[in-house]
């Protein structure tokens, strides 16, 4: 998760040498966020917002627009693959190529949140503007995307959903105490800090490699099931009457799960957002 921050004034550093190159880096940040500023605010044409992005700015889009291409990718996936135990459809009727397409968006996600730090720093052209687009994009590629593609694959009960929002609130609340406390952390040299707090938004990418094994080996609703299976299935009598019920209300939900009913491995996605609202946890930047 790259950052493109401003280094703090109380920056230290053990050399005159970096000193120099620290207080030199400030002054170029300095002046690039202070012609943003004025173009943002005296210019009131028409796009005249493009004009005051940055290269990195423009490449923290791209990031955004992955994660964007993910989300309806996934929809896509929904709408031409209806849950067969819904819809009476047959197995090989299942086409996964969207949800492929979805996964596959994220991480060049990843890539383009990696280069914009670096064009950045290259460029000496660091920004609040860019850090703040930083922060929306990698909700949107490494927060709302994941959860999107879990909500795909099956994760579909009232419950799932839920534990799903409880995750992409993690992340957004861990990108928001990054904003307000970058300038508090320790900082190297360069004016990047020298470790995150909790884990980084981007290490749910580690969900999504495990999605795509369960994509592979047919291990999703649909297909063969999500591995462990759902919790909260109702067996017998019950079954038949709640599916009596529902086809007489005209309703589409699955007679056969209670309301409470959850998968869990939707607790991988719990664990990654308290991990990353942590505040326990130091993770050294490389």
């Amino acid at each position: 998760m790259s950052r493109r921050v401003v280094p703090s004034a109380g920056t230290t550093d053990e050399t005159l040498g970096t000193k120099t190159v620290a207080t030199s880096n400030q002054a170029r940040h300095d002046s690039g966020q202070e012609k943003q500023k004025m173009l943002l605010a005296s210019d009131t044409a028409h796009f005249s917002m493009i004009r005051a992005l940055h290269l990195a700015d423009l490449i923290t889009e791209l990031n955004g627009f992955c994660g964007i291409m993910s989300i309806f990718s996934s929809l896509q996936y929904c709408l031409h693959n209806p849950l067969p135990h819904l819809n009476s459809l047959p197995v090989s009727t299942i086409d996964k190529t969207y949800l492929w397409h979805a996964m596959l968006y994220l991480p060049f996600g990843l890539f383009f949140d990696f280069m914009d730090g670096r064009v950045a720093r290259w460029r000496h052209k660091s920004s609040l503007m860019g850090q703040e687009l930083d922060s929306l994009a990698d909700l949107i590629s490494f927060g709302l995307g994941p959860a999107v593609v879990a909500y795909a694959i099956g994760l579909r009960t009232p419950l799932d959903t839920l534990l799903l929002a409880f995750f992409v609130l993690c992340g957004l609340s861990r990108l928001a105490r990054f904003n307000v406390s970058v300038s508090s952390l320790p900082k190297d040299a360069s004016g990047k800090s020298r470790y995150f707090e909790g884990t980084p938004i981007p290490t749910t990418l580690a969900l999504v490699a495990a999605m795509a094994l369960w994509v592979r080996q047919g291990w999703i609703e649909g297909v063969h099931g999500l591995p462990g299976g759902v919790w909260g299935r109702r067996d017998g009598m019950l079954a038949t009457a709640a599916a009596a019920t529902k086809w007489v209300k005209g309703e589409t939900a699955d007679p056969l799960l209670a309301w409470w009913a959850v998968h869990p491995v939707v607790g991988l996605f719990v664990l990654s957002g308290c991990l990353m609202v942590s505040k326990s946890i130091r993770i050294p930047k490389p």
